[in-house]
């Protein structure tokens, strides 16, 4: 394991010296220090050691780990100071040069996609609302059936600010507050929108900042085929009439029964590409009945009131549905980026 543990040392440090980009640094530092990394495997083997060999072994992770988390610093370092440089040498002021129009701005493609999402649902008599992205204990997990001891509180690495408060980890509290407001409990159709935060390592399809939209609808007559033709349109809407869907069996703590949604795909109608890992199928959200237990907690009679609920993450839509490889493309500001939409 020692001898492991000096492997992966030398292995890091030669990836990071390869590093040309801060992009490229972080992917290696997810890589070797992400939550799938090696090192995570060796910390559950320590279980099997002996009582005198455990602390030892321990250290010596530790100690790999700083010594990772050091030379991708020193490299971080390093590049952003190459980067001041070149801009320092290349960018020259030439006073004679006649000045620039200023070009008019226009929508971020992320505000676009937020847009065509809420009109399709708006169209079917949907209500936008939105709440505070630090939210409570209580309307992030301990309404929506998962209490302080439920394992799949560990789907989600959150950002606590205190034991009762955190950086919300999804838009479903908005759902919670609206039930809990619908005093009256009348038929409710609301959409919730909102940026959501959970602890993730940067890389191509994951980032610890990003965006949700979920439905909720609450009456007495909301049924799974209501949600299947919901979705369905919703499909044909974002990515053509001639999709069709099919839900697969999930699991989500907040609605029973839980489906994860697939599109037929767009780019070849099916048939099997790359985009589709040759499946001819793409997932794009979850959905489900709304769990007895949330209605409960709002205070709705189950004998009475069933609903569904479906999220989706902005960003996959949007990355899907216009040929963008890379998330962090969406968060760079780059105007070569945003101009393409």
């Amino acid at each position: 394991m020692e001898n492991k543990l000096k492997q992966m040392v030398i292995l890091a440090s030669d990836a990071i010296k390869k590093c040309k980009t801060i992009n490229e640094l972080m992917d290696v530092k997810a890589l070797y220090l992400g939550k799938k990394s090696e090192f995570n495997t060796i910390m559950q083997d320590l279980k099997g050691l002996s009582d005198e060999e455990k602390p030892r072994i321990g250290k010596m992770v530790n100690e790999a780990k700083q010594a990772i988390s050091a030379l991708i610093e020193e490299r971080k370092n390093h590049i952003d100071r190459e980067k001041i440089d070149a801009l320092l040498k290349e960018q020259t002021i030439d006073i004679t040069l006649p000045g620039k129009k200023i070009a008019i701005g226009h929508k971020h493609i992320l505000t676009k996609t937020i847009e065509e999402i809420e009109d399709i649902f708006v169209g079917l008599g949907y209500t936008i609302k939105e709440g505070p992205e630090i939210e409570s204990d209580k309307y992030n997990f301990e309404m929506l059936n998962l209490p302080k001891d439920h394992p799949a509180r560990e789907m989600q690495d959150s950002f606590y600010i205190t034991e009762e408060t955190l950086l919300r980890t999804h838009t479903s509290p908005v759902q919670v507050r609206s039930l809990l407001a619908n005093t009256n409990q009348e038929p409710l159709k609301i959409i919730c929108p909102g940026v959501v935060y959970r602890k993730d390592d940067d890389d191509q399809t994951h980032s610890h900042q990003f965006m949700q939209i979920e439905a909720l609808v609450v009456d007495e007559k909301a049924t799974l085929a209501d949600l299947k033709g919901t979705l369905l349109l919703v499909a044909k809407k974002l990515f053509g009439e001639n999709r069709e869907i099919r839900l697969r069996p999930s699991y989500f703590p907040f609605t029973e029964p839980s489906v994860e949604v697939d599109v037929s795909c767009f780019k070849c109608n099916g048939i099997g590409c790359s985009m589709c890992k040759q499946t001819g199928w793409i997932e794009i959200l979850g959905a489900g009945m709304v769990n007895n237990n949330v209605l409960k907690a709002a205070g709705y009679d189950t004998d009475k009131y069933q609903g569904f609920a479906l999220g989706m993450g902005i960003e996959r839509i949007a990355m899907l549905k216009y040929g963008i490889e890379d998330i962090r493309h969406l968060y760079t500001n780059d105007l070569r980026f945003n101009s393409q939409f």
